[in-house]
């Protein structure tokens, strides 16, 4: 019962302090972390025995296949080299300089040394993505940080267990290296069978509930199977998700997606926030443990204090030239340009360690000399690089001028994207579309895709509300009014329960793509875009640069002679004609390019300066 009621409390607690963290500057994580720490003192607050076990098959198999599984394959591959500098070199560059600074400072011989510097050498990845995601970085800062922590505890593990083996008697270098090298090798190589196995499995079932089922199934299957063998878990899991997530298309239907991905938000929510909990509940317990060690208080405090500053200068010390030494061979900088220092400088500082280091210290073997000590060590590098570090890495990111992907571009790109896909479908419909086709179904197809397509290009405007965002308002409040009748129908007991779910399964679905269109804020549709967001190859983008005077600078050119009001304007490249965009009434601006043939328009909003090309359909 009392683990019950533990359970209970910390999710409760869970969901109060992530319901809070939003109106303070500190991310939830940091403040579950002194929450933890401090309740783990109060009198009546159980011990909590945060096992190896429970972390590395409980916690970590869910959390690093979500993760996985919304990281980009394409991405992943692309950002290959920085990626392994940082979770295999890195990783092997921290465990051997923090042994040789444990080994000194401790009488403790050196495979122990070498156990604690894997221990705390690989940055957690849900500290990583947890804090990201509320700062906001740089999109490649986070694919590299993402991508680094999804292998390093791999790396970090394998190592440990080669340590641990070294403890209690002797390997050689070339052990080592077969060692890890089968375990890197064999855990691939199981996440790819599982992720081919289960693909197949998934494309067979379409019942989103087994099909999500079979998703939750999937880390622990991959990870047991790999472990079973001796192999990399991690590394198992990792594969699987990202080769899972990159064929999410091909294998699922779009309602087992949105159900697969709203039941892992929730998973996600819960675990990587208990995660942080966790571990300051364990403060008091590793604290009571050091308080027998026959190591002087200033020994303990040296080492702690040694370490973890190690741990932290070595993270930039590698960084910096693994940043810069790749690119002095000419082919990796023709492939990939210098960055400015600001990006290795913020992936330095984004070193926090996590529950993966306080699990891996666990499973130090009982008999390892000082271990209570050794366990504390990672305790003290895990709060102080999570505390200082996450605390604090806000404010270095503003300082070094770097931020998260522009909105207003990301809209221009959506708009871009969406166009194209529209008019991909809508060439389609010519292809199938026969004489037995009713034309007015044609034409609703017609305006439905035209639609979708409008709203993305509306949300660039200056407009306080959209025709997309009118529409969506006044849908809503119709919802609301269908949803009260049902309720009174239900209530009165005049339509059977079954029924009535169908119904409202059906209003709920359009109202959740309602909401979405109508959340899009102002600061979003209003921020200033004075430089091209995309580089094409289009010629026509290329040829129309300078800006023509515009005809009619007080607005649509058709819409001012007939008395017409429009939404957002467009201005031809080619002669200066001022016309309304698709979201208008007249639609002028691609009635002028039907007549006229002119291919390029640029937008003649304040602020705005991104410019369409009608022929290739692309963004400049």
């Amino acid at each position: 019962m009392e683990i019950a009621v533990l359970i209970v409390v910390s999710i409760a607690v869970v969901i109060l302090v992530s319901a809070l963290s939003h109106r303070t500057p500190f991310p939830a994580p940091l403040l579950l972390v002194v929450l933890g720490l401090a309740g783990s003192f109060l009198p009546g607050v159980p011990d909590v025995d945060l096992s190896a076990d429970i972390v590395l098959f409980g916690f970590l198999p869910p959390l690093l296949y979500s993760a996985a599984l919304n990281t980009s394959l394409i991405d992943f591959h692309k950002n290959a080299r920085p990626i392994a500098l940082l979770s295999v070199g890195l990783v092997i560059a921290t465990t051997l300089t923090v042994g040789l600074v444990a080994w000194w400072l401790l009488p403790i011989q050196p495979a122990a040394a070498l156990a604690l510097g894997a221990v705390v050498s690989p940055p957690d990845a849900v500290a990583a993505t947890a804090i990201a995601r509320r700062v906001g970085m740089p999109r490649r800062v986070v694919t590299i940080l993402q991508g680094e922590s999804l292998v390093n505890d791999a790396t970090a593990l394998v190592a440990l267990r080669t340590a641990i083996a070294a403890i209690g008697g002797s390997v050689t270098v070339l052990e080592v290296g077969l060692d890890f090298a089968l375990a890197a090798v064999g855990g691939i190589a199981v996440g790819v069978v599982v992720a081919f196995v289960t693909g197949k499995v998934r494309k067979r079932i379409d019942d989103e509930i087994t099909d999500t089922a079979v998703s939750l199934l999937t880390p622990f299957v991959s990870y047991l199977t790999a472990e079973q063998f001796h192999f990399s878990g991690i590394l198992a899991v990792v594969f699987t998700g990202l080769i899972l997530g990159h064929k999410t298309h091909l294998m699922q239907s779009a309602p087992s997606r949105i159900f697969e991905r709203n039941n892992w938000s929730t998973i996600d929510f819960l675990l990587e926030n208990a995660v942080f909990l966790l571990i300051g509940l364990q403060v008091r317990e590793i604290l009571e443990a050091t308080a027998s060690s026959a190591l002087s208080t200033s020994q303990v405090v040296g080492a702690c204090v040694s370490v973890t500053l190690t741990v932290m200068v070595v993270r930039v010390l590698w960084v910096f030239p693994a940043t810069y030494l790749p690119r002095l061979i000419p082919a990796v900088r023709a492939k990939d340009p210098l960055p400015p220092w600001t990006f290795p400088a913020a992936v330095s500082w984004a070193g926090m360690r996590g529950v993966v280091t306080l699990a891996a210290a666990f499973v130090l073997p009982p008999e390892t000399p000082h271990r209570e000590v050794l366990v504390l060590i990672a305790l003290v590098v895990v709060g102080v690089t999570l505390l200082l570090q996450g605390a604090t890495l806000p404010w270095v990111l503003r300082h070094l001028g770097l931020s998260g992907p522009d909105p207003g571009e990301d809209a221009l790109q959506v708009a871009s994207v969406n166009q194209r896909a529209s008019s991909a479908g809508l060439r389609r419909l010519d292809e199938i579309t026969t004489d037995g086709n009713r034309d007015d179904v044609i034409e609703r197809v017609r305006r439905r895709s035209g639609e979708r397509s409008d709203a993305m290009w509306e949300r660039l405007g200056s407009s306080d509300e959209t025709p997309s965002q009118e529409y969506a308002r006044l849908r809503i409040e119709m919802i609301a009014a269908e949803r009260e009748e049902l309720l009174r129908l239900r209530d009165q007991g005049l339509v059977h329960d079954d029924v009535l779910r169908q119904v409202f399964a059906a209003i709920d679905i359009e109202e959740t793509v309602l909401g979405n269109v109508e959340s899009v804020t102002l600061e979003t549709r209003n921020d200033e875009l004075t430089s091209p967001p995309l580089h094409t190859g289009c010629e026509h983008l290329a040829d129309r640069s300078d800006t023509p005077t515009p005809n009619t600078p007080d607005g649509c050119e058709e819409c001012l002679a007939e008395g017409l009001d429009w939404v957002h304007l467009r201005l031809c490249m080619s002669c200066g004609h001022v016309g309304c965009c698709d979201s208008s009434v007249g639609k002028h601006a691609s009635h002028h390019y039907a007549d006229r043939s002119h291919p390029v328009v640029r937008s003649f909003e304040p602020g705005e300066a991104w410019r369409w090309c009608f022929v290739d359909e692309r963004l400049g």
